[in-house]
This record gives structure tokens, sequence and C-alpha cells, in this order.
């Protein structure tokens, strides 16, 4: 399909009370549920860019739904509806304020991390070890969840001191099997996720899985066919926005420079190509379906 980059959505003002403005997302209240709205903004090193990424949200957003539904008979979730391509409503809930992270393959950080010697949130892997390795089983990598700053690495006591043995027991059990039902699934159409985060919630008594579920932003998506263990790997997400801005010696901090069209084509079409490689969906026919 064609990209047209000036069909961005920067910002997104509606007239409901705005609840919180994210990175990425706009939320807003609604009659006692949440608008989530998935905008075409990216960041790179905790920067927000200049430059939005043309259907960046609507991939995001259809892709979050399609796995909510998916994974809705593994754990309850807060989706109530699909609003338009890029919007959907949500149960409001208490925020949970950890990232759960599952890795099944050694990479980023935790590669980093075991390169030294160190182990990862208190987890011992084995050795000898690559990277991008597949790991011998997926590991629970739990962090802070900051609203200023980096997320900090927590052990599995720590965890349990936060939220409690029971709550922190049922997460870790729902994030497992969400993400080896998830991964089975796109090992089937050639996609290999290497980790994701999940956050969670709670809705009148009951934990919820929230936020955005298995997307570019929040997951590493390998291609199956270019897989090599020990080397760096080609991805659907934004790397390609963070190795053009390393290749420039940008300084990570405000203000960010402008992308060239070439890095914000190229990464619409990678966030497309992810939601239509796991999915099985043409793209196109879905934003049309859900624009209003």
């Amino acid at each position: 399909m064609r990209i047209d980059v000036n069909d961005v959505i920067l910002q997104t003002n509606l007239s409901y009370p705005l609840v919180k403005r994210g990175k990425v997302r706009d939320i807003y209240e609604v009659d006692g549920d949440l608008l989530i709205v998935s905008t075409d903004r990216i960041s790179a090193f905790d920067v927000v860019l200049p430059n939005g990424i043309p259907y960046k949200g609507e991939a995001l957003n259809l892709l979050s739904a399609y796995w909510f539904n998916e994974t809705r008979h593994i754990f309850p979730n807060h989706l109530l509806e699909i609003v338009d391509s890029r919007s959907i409503l949500v149960r409001k809930t208490d925020p949970i304020k950890i990232e759960f992270v599952v890795r099944g393959y050694l990479y980023g950080s935790a590669w980093e991390k075991y390169s030294r010697g160190k182990d990862i949130c208190g987890i011992k892997l084995p050795a000898g070890l690559r990277k991008a390795e597949k790991l011998p089983e997926p590991i629970l990598t739990p962090t802070t969840k900051a609203e200023v700053g980096h997320d900090v690495e927590m052990t599995r006591n720590e965890v349990v001191e936060m939220i409690g043995k029971d709550l922190a027991e049922e997460i870790e059990e729902a994030s497992l099997k969400i993400y080896e039902s998830a991964a089975e699934k796109a090992d089937a159409r050639g996609i290999i996720i290497a980790d994701t985060k999940f956050e969670f919630g709670i809705s009148d008594g009951e934990v919820v899985l929230i936020d955005e579920l298995l997307t570019p932003d929040s997951s590493r998506f390998w291609p199956k066919d270019k897989y090599e263990v020990g080397k760096n790997q080609p991805s659907f997400d934004k790397q390609y926005v963070r190795d053009y801005l390393l290749s420039i010696k940008w300084n990570k901090k405000p203000p960010a420079p402008s992308l060239p069209e070439h890095i914000i084509v190229g990464t619409s079409r990678r966030y497309i190509e992810a939601y239509e490689r796991l999915t099985g969906r043409v793209f196109e026919s879905e934003i049309r379906k859900y624009r209003k």
C-alpha cells in the first residue's frame, strides 16, 4: 500500500477530560471508563521526536485489540470496545506500578548483564549462552514503572514485597502463559517474539491485563527467516529509528532531530508489516473498516 508521510496525527484533542498524555497515547475519561487514543508520535531514548510515523497509531491500536481478543481466554483484560482504528474504550483500573517483562531470548539489557557475568532480576542463567539465543525456558524480569527516567529491574522477592505473594504468583503465571501462547501463534506466522512487557491493573477486585499488548512498541519482533544466533537481529519496531539516531551521533537529549523521509516511511512499513504478519489481515482493509 502507498504510505503518505503527511497522513500523521501528532496530537488528539477531544471534548472529554484528558487523564494523561503519554509519549504515544492520550487517555481520556468517558463515563467512568477510559478512551485510549494511539497517536502517530514516536519516542526514542525517552524523547518524543518531532516527526510522527504514518499509520503507527492505528497499527499499535489494532494489534493490541487483536491480542486482547486472542488472549482473553487465558486472562481477563480491560478492553470494552474498539471505537475506531486508533482508539479503544477500556475499563478504568488501579494500575499496578510494575512492568512484567517476559524474555524468551537473551538480548538487549539482559544480554548486556549476562555478558558481564551478572544475574538478571535475581535469575542466574546457564553458562555458555550466546547473544539472541533462545532461553531454556522463558523468564520473567519485572521492572519498576517509572513516570520519569528509566525503569529499574526488580527481583521476584521485591515484587512479592510490593504486591503480595498471591498476586505476584497470579501475574507471573498469567504473563508466562500469555507469552507462550502468543509466541506459538507468531512463530507459525514467521515472527519470533523475543520479549515483551505486560501491565496489569485492578478493577472491582479483579486483576486484569491493561495498557497495550504485544505490539512493536512493547515487544521485540524478529523475522524468523533472518534469525541468527550470536548476531544483532533485524526487527519490526523502532530500532530502525534508534539506529539512525545513533548513526548521526545525537546526544539523546531534547530537542530531538527531525527524521528524514526514508526513515519515516521505512519505520511505518515495519509497523504495518508486523500487524499484517501477526494477524494475517490486510492492514488497509482493517483501517477502512474502523475509520469513521
